[in-house]
């Protein structure tokens, strides 16, 4: 991973507003692309990425897929509303659960994460449909601890083609939340992938973020058994990270 290079503060949270949007609106423009399509989960990460494409005048479609009614009846789905009407966010459903069933029905025995990894992958054909039908680009919303653990689903949510939180702390992120006018209920409720009734990202992890940003900005996080489970999953989730590997590919780029 590349050093991290900056750090987001209450002072400086407005400067770095206008930088990432600009660099949003600098990599959308230079594809030539109408604007970006956002999978929104009703979560901190993406509401940051919905509000800094809105502050920097790139056009933002927000894209919610539920499993049948699995998100309606969530406080997930409360806040990606009240994100929705508070800025005025255009926004579509589309509801991804009678296509989960076919993949998961195929299978007589399906492991369960390798079922809970459906989901992901099947909103990501969905956003990489409407975005190929539309001109638009989609952008991601991981956060840089979620990168260095690998706590994303591979061609799922780690699959986009940008990512303006990548080198991010979920600490920076709050700060930009707050600067963004990012609704309360958003920004302090616990962090959730959504990935089963009750799931919390802490509690599955077993790391807090705040450890996790510790260990980024100074090096530990103030727990040897934390920064042993941290360093254990930043190993074992680093294919995730690295570029695919292509017989013949390395004598190509060298020669």
């Amino acid at each position: 991973m590349r050093e991290k290079s900056f750090v987001i503060t209450e002072e400086n949270a407005d400067e770095y507003i206008q930088k990432i949007g600009a660099f949003i609106r600098d990599v959308v423009a230079g594809a030539r692309r109408r604007g970006v399509v956002l999978g929104m989960s009703g979560g901190i990460d993406c509401s940051v990425v919905a509000r800094l494409c809105q502050v920097a005048g790139v056009p933002v479609k927000l894209l919610l897929m539920p499993d049948g009614e699995d998100m309606r009846k969530t406080t997930s789905h409360r806040d990606a509303m009240e994100l929705i009407d508070k800025f005025g966010f255009l926004y579509e459903v589309c509801d991804i659960g009678e296509a989960c069933r076919a993949v998961e029905n195929h299978f007589d025995a399906l492991e369960m994460l390798s079922g809970i990894n459906i989901r992901p992958r099947m909103r990501m054909i969905v956003l990489y449909a409407m975005a190929q039908n539309d001109s638009l680009f989609v952008i991601g919303t991981g956060n840089l601890a979620e990168r260095l653990l690998g706590y994303f689903t591979k061609w799922g949510d780690g699959a986009n083609d940008l990512n303006p939180l990548g080198m991010v702390t979920k600490g920076e992120v709050r700060i930009l939340a707050k600067h963004l006018g990012v609704p309360e209920a958003i920004m302090y409720k616990p962090a959730s992938a959504g990935l089963f009734e009750g799931q919390t990202d802490e509690e599955e992890l077993g790391i807090t973020y705040a450890q996790m940003d510790d260990y980024i900005l100074r090096g530990s996080s103030g727990s040897a058994e934390a920064d042993a489970r941290i360093e254990a999953r930043m190993a074992m989730s680093r294919h995730k990270l690295e570029p695919i590997r292509i017989f013949g590919a390395q004598e190509m780029t060298a020669s």
